[in-house]
């Protein structure tokens, strides 16, 4: 699989709203970061499902390269 673009070198901080489904971008081609807007197509990428349990912020990842996507892990620190 090819290595997906890198967004931006830090988190996206969202405020999610309880029972609403999010796409990550997983490619980092999107236009609508961090969310998918269609770009990955020919990619081999998929956009990741978040389904956000309760109104909060949530940090999504911006590298591309978390082990816990679509979250944040500190990956951009080290890129």
């Amino acid at each position: 699989m090819p290595e997906p673009e890198i967004a931006q070198k830090s988190p996206f901080k969202v405020a999610v709203e309880a029972g609403k489904t999010y796409f990550w971008c997983a490619c980092g081609r999107s236009k609508k970061q961090p969310f998918c807007d269609g770009s990955h197509q020919g990619t081999g990428f998929s956009p990741v499902k978040f389904q956000a349990n309760e109104a909060k912020a949530v940090f999504f990842c911006g590298c591309k390269h978390s082990s816990k996507s679509p979250l944040c892990d500190g990956t951009h620190n080290s890129l």
